[in-house]
Order: structure tokens, then sequence, then C-alpha cells
């Protein structure tokens, strides 16, 4: 599979920043890691293997980025300031400089956004944040409530957290989000908790912003298994 990987320092996060990049052509699909994941985990976790066959049929240009946030998170850097304004700075850099990245690549498309975990989180809120730029989400197993991470809360997660910020939406950036789609799916087996995903899509239906929410069940772990099965149904269903 074509493999492509850049790198450059972020103005915003002020840290390195790693793009990568699978496939020849089709709709742009960026995958947000879990955690503290860097740009690679797809790969090494062969989720990017169970997409194999979108990507060499030309449905999907799968793209992936450093969980820049997250692994701050995941790591206990700095104070829980530090960490919330992490968060907006990361969700700013990848609207301002990775989605210009991958529109240069493939020519304008819109982009659709996918993560497990906390990468649910992310693509949930660049959907939210920024319809102009993404048409879906893919949100599988999602964490949605950053705060009791962070032991805090202020401007800047609230403008990152789409459980949040969402409820306060109103305007032409409502309208245009009520012409996207989310899914959020979650198995209900072990460290799963399917009320993230509910409460979730309870804040975007009173918006009337377009969403559903998936229970696959007592089989399906917070776990790599479960988004090799997740992932590649969701992309054969919104791509097509």
């Amino acid at each position: 599979m074509d493999k492509v990987v850049e790198r450059w320092i972020s103005p915003r996060t002020q840290r390195e920043l790693t793009l990568a990049r699978w496939g020849h052509y089709g709709t742009p699909l960026l995958v947000f890691p879990t955690a503290g994941g860097d740009a690679e985990e797809i790969e090494r976790h062969h989720l990017l293997g169970h997409l194999a066959e979108a990507v060499d049929a030309g449905r999907v240009k799968v793209y992936s980025v450093d969980s820049t946030a997250g692994r701050a998170l995941a790591t206990h850097e700095g104070s829980p300031e530090h960490r919330m304004w992490l968060f907006n700075q990361y969700h700013d850099a990848i609207a301002s400089e990775v989605v210009p990245a991958i529109q240069a690549d493939t020519g304008g498309h819109e982009i659709v956004a996918a993560g497990s975990s906390i990468g649910a989180f992310n693509a949930l809120a660049m959907v939210c944040r920024y319809p102009q730029l993404f048409r879906a989400a893919i949100c599988m197993s999602g964490t949605f409530h950053m705060e009791k991470f962070l032991g805090g809360f202020n401007d800047d997660l609230y403008f990152s957290s789409p459980v949040h910020f969402v409820k306060g939406m109103e305007g032409p950036q409502l309208d245009l989000l009520r012409q996207r789609f989310v899914v959020l799916a979650s198995g209900s087996g072990r460290w799963e908790d399917t009320g993230e995903s509910w409460a979730a899509g309870n804040v975007l239906g009173e918006k009337g912003i377009p969403n559903r929410v998936d229970d696959w069940g007592p089989e399906y772990d917070h776990d790599w298994p479960t988004w090799w099965k997740m992932l590649p149904t969701y992309v054969d269903e919104i791509v097509g």
C-alpha cells in the first residue's frame, strides 16, 4: 500500500506534528489515534489492513495524524490548564495545517473524520467545529467528557468539547452542521461505556444534527478487534 509521511513543527501546538498517508485516490478519511498514539498507530495495530479493500479500490485515501493533545493527557504533561489549551490548539492545527495539506493532496474534497476512544472525541469535535471542512464523523467507543480526565474546566476545553459547545450553537455554522452526519458506535463489552455515545447523541439530536448511536453488543470490547470490524463497515456506509 502506497505510504507517505510528512513532519513539521506546528506553530499552533509548538511541537512536531506527523501526517501519514496511505493510498492513491478516493474520499479522504482522517483517522485520529487513540489516547497518545501517533500517526502510524493505525498501521501497527492493523486497522489500516482492515481498510485495504477500500483503499485498493480507490474508495478512500487514508490519513492519520499524531494525537498531540491526547499524548499530553496520557503523560500528565504540565498543568490541567496547559492540557486544555493544547486540545484547543490541536484542533486549530488540524483545521489550519493538516486539512489544507489533505485538500492539496486530494483536490479539495470534504473529509470524513474517524477515531476510537479519544480519537472519537477529536473526530466529533472537528466535524462540529469545522463543518465546512468535514462531511461526516465515525466515532467508535468514544470518550467525550474530557473534564473527568483533566480535573477541571475552562474556555479552552469548552470550545474543544462538542458535548459542551454544541449546546450553544446557533446560526450558519449550526445550519451547515445539520447537513452533516455522525455515527456513534460502541460495544458494550469490557472497558466500554455506551452511555458516552448516547450522551453525545442526545446533545446532537437536541440541536437537530443527524446522528445515530449503534450498540454492537457485549461481545465487542474497547479494543482494536472491535474497531477492525466497525471502521470498514461505516466506511462502506458513508463513503460507498
